[in-house]
């Protein structure tokens, strides 16, 4: 943690003299490397795409896990059960650079999967990586199948740790499936869902690096609109020479801005059920 006193300094590198030497050894900026954050022109851009992109992947990365988890756990068949699980949390081991090819080779504007379908239908390809209006779409969708199988197994360990004499009682009173996720499996999920909730919140201003850079090839150019995040700004800038001191005033500006998001989550879950807070 003391690496964060970076943000507050000009911070400049002497030959010969160690990390902690030089970071003691800097000149006091003050708040003065924050204004690269906040006097940017794509503040607006990054912080939208950043904060709209996580909101995105809270509601349908909880939607999508319950609802598989809760479909799984149906199942008569152990055998099916676990083969589904092993196929949708497979992704969630592959890195992104490894997913951006598998991406490219169906949006490749030469020999992709999808523009050879189209040419084959006597269309003409389309130039994926320099279409901003479809990138949304592609990324969501790629967050969901690489992160939905990891939460789904957090939910469905939850699931298997339901009391069954619940659900037995359910059937002696004549209650269906439905009907059984609706008054006991999803009331038994809440705790674990809220504390999945909140945790999530935590991470709003925080994006998945490999996830926007890796699959958008760069997030800039004519994508950058709708592909770029606090992150990508922070890396690209860095590789544009930015002093080290400005890059570390935007990240802990995220540091500092998740905090505040997971603790206002906390204390609004706390306010409505105290038990299901984990502060």
């Amino acid at each position: 943690m003391f690496g964060l006193v970076i943000a507050f300094k000009n911070y400049k590198i002497a030959g010969g003299r160690s990390f902690i030497y030089n970071v003691i050894h800097s000149d006091w900026s003050g708040f003065k490397n924050f204004e690269f954050l906040i006097k940017s022109n794509d503040l607006f851009v990054i912080l939208r795409n950043t904060i709209l992109y996580n909101l995105a992947f809270i509601v349908l990365g909880m939607i999508f896990s319950v609802g598989l988890a809760i479909m799984i756990s149906l199942l008569h068949s152990k055998r099916k059960s676990k083969v589904y699980q092993t196929l949708m949390f497979f992704p969630y081991f592959m890195s992104w650079v490894v997913a951006a090819y598998f991406l490219d080779a169906f949006l490749n504007q030469d020999n992709g999967l999808v523009n050879s379908m189209l040419r084959d239908g006597g269309g003409e390809g389309i130039q994926w990586y320099m279409k901003a209006g479809v990138w949304p779409a592609i990324l969501i969708f790629m967050y969901l199948w690489k992160s939905t199988g990891y939460n789904m197994v957090i939910y469905l360990s939850s699931i298997s740790g339901i009391d069954t004499t619940l659900y037995e009682a359910a059937v002696m009173d004549g209650a269906n499936k439905k009907q059984q996720v609706r008054y006991i499996t999803l009331p038994c999920l809440k705790n674990v869902i809220i504390m999945m909730f909140i945790l999530n919140v935590g991470k709003v201003f925080y994006s998945d690096f490999g996830l926007f850079f890796q699959l958008s090839q760069g997030a800039s150019g004519s994508i950058f609109n709708t592909t770029a995040t606090i992150d990508t700004f922070v890396y690209n800038a860095i590789q544009s020479s930015t002093p080290i001191g400005m890059t570390s005033a935007a990240t802990f500006f995220q540091s500092v801005a998740c905090c505040i998001t997971i603790l206002v989550a906390n204390a609004i879950v706390k306010k409505i059920d105290a038990d299901s807070a984990i502060i």
